[in-house]
């Protein structure tokens, strides 16, 4: 029996970045992003943010993308102050901070991030590591993508930011889409709709998800018919399970958001075989 596909919807450069990882772990893994990453179609606010970086008591990135086009845009004389910090949901975009960071003098003693134990790696589970901080009257800033130059911010927790008396707002320095598939793609998904027993789809958005049922699959000509209850699925959050679940899928695998989280996860494909509704990894 040929070994299960495993389906990275993540965005690209992130999507190879983990096939790549995967592999290295013996697991068959292809490329499928669900989400396409571009820069903003205005860079002039993050460049203006940049150049009064020290008016700002925290800035709160989303994800690696966040990181990655905001210092992307950095003015090349533009230097992390000193008293500004920096917030992470998750490792990934931690790890992204501290290598990104370096060249303009952002230390690893000012990122804030959840514990490495965590359950989750969210807004809430960072949430512990800002609240004994005092925010009254500070400045915060939540760096994110959005569609057509609206930001999308954590509005979970810029309310909690708010209610300590912090001035939050959003800004995008990055845009996000559905992005068209190449020919080569649409076939993997095409097989993979055709053979769900011998594929799983590792879901880490729910934005993702709705791309994928509004947008990708449609553009396949002619059109797929597409069981989703025979589907077999990886979730990386709860929210992103419960999205998964509504589009019909019963076989879902969740585990922490972790490369070695997920690759344990993978590994005992007899667990898929069982048709559980969901298994939690460890």
């Amino acid at each position: 029996m040929a070994p299960l596909r495993i389906l990275v919807t993540r965005p690209q450069p992130q999507a190879a970045e983990w096939v790549q990882a995967l592999r290295e772990h013996e697991l068959n893994a292809h490329a499928l992003p669900l989400i396409a990453i571009e820069a903003p179609a205005d860079p002039a606010p993050v460049a203006d943010l940049w150049r009064h970086l020290a008016r700002q008591r925290l800035l709160m990135f989303v994800s690696p993308a966040a990181v990655d086009w905001f210092f992307r845009l950095r003015p090349s004389d533009a230097a992390w102050p000193a008293d500004t910090l920096a917030a992470a949901p998750g490792p990934g975009t931690a790890r992204q901070l501290m290598v990104a960071g370096a060249a303009c003098g952002l230390t690893p003693s000012q990122i804030l991030s959840p514990q490495a134990d965590a359950e989750q790696f969210d807004s809430e589970s960072l949430w512990p590591a800002l609240a004994p901080l005092s925010w009254q009257g500070q400045s915060v800033c939540i760096i994110s993508g959005g569609d057509h130059q609206e930001a999308r911010g954590r509005t979970w927790l810029a309310e909690q930011l708010r209610e300590q008396g912090a001035q939050v707002h959003a800004l995008l320095c990055y845009q996000r889409g559905p992005g068209l598939w190449t020919p080569a793609q649409q076939t993997l998904a095409r097989t993979a709709l055709a053979e769900p027993s011998a594929h799983l789809w590792l879901f880490s958005s729910s934005q993702g998800i709705d791309h994928l049922i509004d947008t990708h699959l449609h553009a396949l000509t002619p059109p797929v018919a597409v069981n989703w209850s025979q589907a077999r699925a990886l979730s990386t959050h709860p929210r992103i399970t419960e999205r998964a679940r509504r589009l019909g899928c019963t076989h879902i695998l969740e585990t922490r958001p972790t490369l070695q989280a997920v690759v344990e996860a993978l590994r005992p494909v007899s667990a898929f075989q069982a048709g559980v509704d969901t298994i939690k990894s460890p």
